[in-house]
């Protein structure tokens, strides 16, 4: 049975998937995580730009009392740096992988909470805001990248506007995966997937398939409805036919994966578990 029409909707398809992917340059795209506000929801700052920040596309979260105010991922992955160049620079600083190439810097700040190699959801606090290294004052120095340049930052869908100072209200408050787990499939995988098939798990869990017809990839992802914000066995995979298969596979307080690979016109098989309950699909979805 062919879920995809590719051909067909390619035309509308690509008018949706622009509006959800961020420039690289040189005509280039891809397409991003569903980044929000570093900080919890409801929570107001200013967002300052100016030309000649280091790096220029890198957003100062300024406030009166922000000092100690707690600094939340603003957006699901794995720690990859926590670093402190002391007097200098970012002094102490954080990078969390989403994966796709695309990071988040967290810098200036007063205390780390996160360790390298802890996999964090949206919301999840990693430290609190302070005034280390070459700053002048307490805020927070914030970068959303992809492929190690420093892109214009995008919050909640909404450009921050450069260069001046704009109000945020922070909408980090999760999403609701089921069964009480903040976290949808749309923001583990990033803008531009959709859901194509999907496969409960007696109540432990759903995996979602997904399929970004702007790029041709597939994610998979497993959120659990059982053991939510504890660490406990959970897995994704996905294989794409005549590939190896790729596997996201630990003990996750909320969801495993994303797990990509690029499969335009090409035949996967996906599934993952949560606990002991597993479902394996057989190869389908073949494109058009």
């Amino acid at each position: 049975m062919k879920f995809r029409k590719i051909s067909a909707a390619i035309a509308a398809a690509a008018v949706a998937a622009t509006a959800a992917l961020m420039s690289v340059g040189a005509g280039q795209a891809a397409a991003a995580p569903a980044f929000k506000m570093p900080f919890k929801c409801g929570y107001t700052a200013t967002a300052a730009t100016w030309s000649g920040h280091s790096p220029q596309n890198s957003v100062d979260f300024q406030k009166s009392g922000i000092w100690k105010t707690p600094v939340v991922a603003s957006a699901g992955g794995r720690v990859s740096r926590v670093a402190n160049e002391g007097n200098t620079s970012y002094g102490k600083w954080i990078e969390i992988d989403h994966g796709n190439g695309w990071t988040t810097r967290y810098a200036h700040l007063y205390s780390q909470g996160v360790s390298v190699g802890q996999r964090v959801s949206a919301g999840t606090q990693i430290g609190r805001v302070g005034n280390t290294g070459g700053s002048t004052g307490p805020h927070l120095h914030f970068e959303q990248r992809l492929n190690g340049s420093a892109q214009r930052v995008v919050l909640g869908g909404r450009n921050v506007p450069y260069f001046t100072k704009t109000s945020f209200t922070s909408k980090n408050c999760g999403g609701g995966g089921g069964g009480g787990n903040p976290y949808t499939p749309k923001e583990i995988c990033g803008n531009g997937f959709d859901v194509i098939n999907q496969r409960g798990l007696d109540g432990n869990g759903r995996i979602y398939l997904m399929y970004n017809n702007g790029t041709g990839k597939n994610c998979v992802t497993t959120i659990k409805n059982t053991k939510i914000g504890t660490a406990s066995s959970t897995s994704a995979f996905l294989e794409v036919q005549g590939e190896s298969r790729k596997t996201d596979r630990g003990r996750f307080s909320y969801y495993a994966g994303p797990v990509k690979a690029q499969a335009a016109n090409q035949c996967v098989k996906w599934g993952g578990s949560v606990g002991d309950k597993s479902f394996t699909s057989r190869f389908g979805h073949c494109g058009s």
